[in-house]
């Protein structure tokens, strides 16, 4: 997207052009029917992980045409700040640990999550992923280690990565009054969402308060066991297995326990 590794390798950060939630959004509609017209599909398969749940949740309900179905993983939930539960989770980390410096500056931020400016919202992102050993280990062995070994990437790149993940903070300030409630519950698409068990960044609990809210053709919910954030790509053969034996049966048509034969 805008601002992310390689497009912004190609263009630098003066040539990203606007950078808010409604402009991205924009793009990711524009690339779907580039999608569509490219392998001539009414409808494609639209995952959203992490952050482009947030685009991806709003797309599967305002476009149900273009989808023959959503996934949603590391699903961001908005709930214009109601949940505290990350905020709490993290304070608790931070006292065991004995991190005061951290648990300073956290403490220090207005108890309105939507008050937060961009960079504090990203320094608390931050804390939240770095605090916990699983999502940590995860950033460090799977996320930069793709990045690291993958003949797609080069070493200048990982430095990208970071500065891209900088210039995208100020998306994220368009979005602190988002109330997915609010926008809808009703899915006109089957809706799947299939989240890590020990996710501390979006956790389990509040996408699964917002699943069994959904009204959907078809909906199905999974734990990825022994998983924080980036389920997917911490245990790849396992989110495999969940597309293969839950979503391709339902896209495509095909019978009960026949997926992947």
């Amino acid at each position: 997207m805008r601002g992310a590794l390689k497009t912004l390798g190609r263009s630098g950060p003066e040539g990203q052009g606007e950078l808010t939630f409604d402009r991205i959004y924009a793009d990711a509609i524009e690339v779907t029917d580039h999608i569509r017209v490219r392998l001539g599909a009414e409808k494609i398969v639209l995952l959203g992980q992490s952050y482009g749940s947030a685009f991806g949740l709003r797309q599967a309900r305002e476009f149900p045409e273009r989808y023959s179905a959503y996934i949603g993983t590391d699903q961001n939930i908005h709930d214009a700040g109601r949940d505290d539960s990350v905020h709490q989770a993290l304070l608790t980390r931070l006292r065991t640990t004995g991190k005061r410096k951290e648990l300073a500056a956290v403490e220090a931020l207005d108890p309105d999550e939507r008050q937060w400016t961009a960079r504090q919202r990203a320094m608390h992102a931050k804390l939240v992923a770095t605090s916990d050993p699983l999502t940590l280990d995860t950033m460090k062995k799977v996320v930069m280690g793709s990045l690291w070994f993958s003949p797609l990437h080069s070493l200048r790149e990982l430095g990208r990565f970071v500065k891209g993940m900088t210039i995208s903070e100020q998306i994220t300030e368009t979005t602190t009054g988002f109330d997915d409630w609010a926008e809808g519950t009703k899915f006109e698409l089957p809706l799947f969402i299939f989240q890590g068990d020990k996710d501390v960044l979006t956790p389990p609990e509040l996408a699964r308060r917002f699943f069994d809210d959904v009204q959907a053709p078809v909906k199905d919910f999974a734990l990825v066991e022994d998983c924080s954030h980036f389920a997917a790509f911490r245990r790849p053969e396992r989110f495999m297995e969940l597309l293969l034996t839950r979503v391709r049966p339902v896209v495509v048509g095909e019978p009960a326990g026949t997926a992947g034969i």
